[in-house]
């Protein structure tokens, strides 16, 4: 049954896209990798999915509050947008609004979901970082609506001196996620699009969740981009991707709202069941392997040092897709309950709805 459990999740959180209006070529990705796992299991019954609701006419003016509580008023329907955060770049793509794009964030270019989905936005115009943003740049764009994230909240003011208008994102945890992707559907008026894209990572949670529950909770560390001295405490996304794959955060008594940094005597007193390595790690799993200063820490021990997925996009950050990183790593923790094929259809199925393709890699 347990085979049988994990079929019919799959097949649910595939019947749940499809009702969203997902790519046929996409659902039946989905459907046959299920098929796969117990072709001689019949799946459980699963009701049918409830029909997303008819698209709501979105009227300009507009006025909305972003995730800074500021009221903004969109005059017009935009038609040209500049997102200066990869994470908003990311949920217009997914919303179907790339080709309104006229200027992106700063290395763009580098970032392999935007080749994958929409190519043609790596050549646009960068309007720069959180940490140098470049006004004047983006003033000269003449965008109808400029996404900016939390952090420029400073430089809102002086943007809408050069009369643009601003709507600031951010996405830090799984509600913020919703939440920006509600603000960018409405004002974009994509809103049909936003219910279908929240509906589909609910889904494939309620299915995570539904398939580790009742198993034991490993505990994990998660080491972090430049070090595996740097953990992930209980105020940051990652630990919310730990808790739906069903494990522990090792650093839960941690305080930092950041990457905090910790000594190997910290690591080997916590003596995680697991060590898994940031997305955007500059360093590799068999460095920790061979780490001399962790040859007594249980993860190394019993060689349960991983790397979260980054072919397609660092899924350890707040992204549409950052629920994968959740099934990659209960795939990992739980793989009786959650296994690989699991997370490489629900990749594919994720991927061909809301960017238009098949991942070649996920690691």
């Amino acid at each position: 049954m347990k085979m049988t459990k994990m079929t019919a999740l799959l097949l649910a959180a595939a019947m749940a896209l499809t009702a969203c209006g997902s790519t046929a070529a996409a659902s039946s990705t989905a459907a046959s990798e299920a098929a796969s796992v117990e072709a001689a299991a019949a799946p459980e019954a699963t009701a049918a999915p409830e029909e997303p609701a008819a698209e709501t006419a979105v009227t300009y003016p507009l006025t909305v509050t972003d995730q800074l509580g500021r009221e903004v008023t969109i005059e017009e329907e935009p038609k040209t947008l500049a997102s200066g955060y990869y994470i908003s770049t990311s949920l217009l793509i997914a919303l179907g609004v790339q080709n309104e794009l006229v200027g992106v964030e700063a290395k763009a270019d580098k970032r392999n979901l935007y080749s994958l989905s929409a190519p043609e936005i790596q050549s646009l115009p960068s309007i720069g970082t959180a940490k140098e943003f470049d006004l004047e740049g983006c003033a000269a764009l003449a965008p109808d609506l400029v996404i900016v994230p939390a952090k420029l909240k400073d430089s809102i003011p002086q943007m809408e001196e050069m009369g643009l208008t601003v709507l600031a994102v951010k996405p830090e945890n799984q509600a913020g996620l919703f939440g920006a992707i509600e603000l960018l559907a409405q004002a974009t008026n994509t809103t049909a699009r936003g219910e279908e894209l929240e509906m589909a990572i609910d889904s494939n949670l309620a299915a995570l969740a539904e398939a580790v529950a009742g198993t034991d909770a490993p505990s994990v560390y998660l080491a972090g981009n430049s070090s595996v001295l740097e953990t992930a405490g209980p105020a940051m996304y990652q630990n919310t991707m730990i808790e739906n794959a069903n494990g522990t955060n090792a650093a839960a008594s941690v305080e930092d709202t950041y990457w905090a940094e910790v000594s190997y005597e910290q690591i080997l007193d916590w003596n995680p069941d697991y060590i898994i390595l940031a997305s955007d790690a500059e360093y590799d799993v068999d460095s920790v392997l061979n780490d001399a200063a962790l040859a007594d820490c249980t993860a190394v021990k019993e060689s349960h040092v991983y790397q979260l997925p980054h072919a397609v996009e660092a899924v350890d950050s707040p992204v549409p897709a950052s629920f994968l990183g959740s099934v990659y790593l209960a795939s990992v923790l739980h793989p009786e309950q959650v296994t690989e094929e699991y997370y490489h259809a629900a990749a594919d199925e994720f991927y061909g709805s809301f960017y238009g393709f098949t991942p070649e890699s996920y690691e």
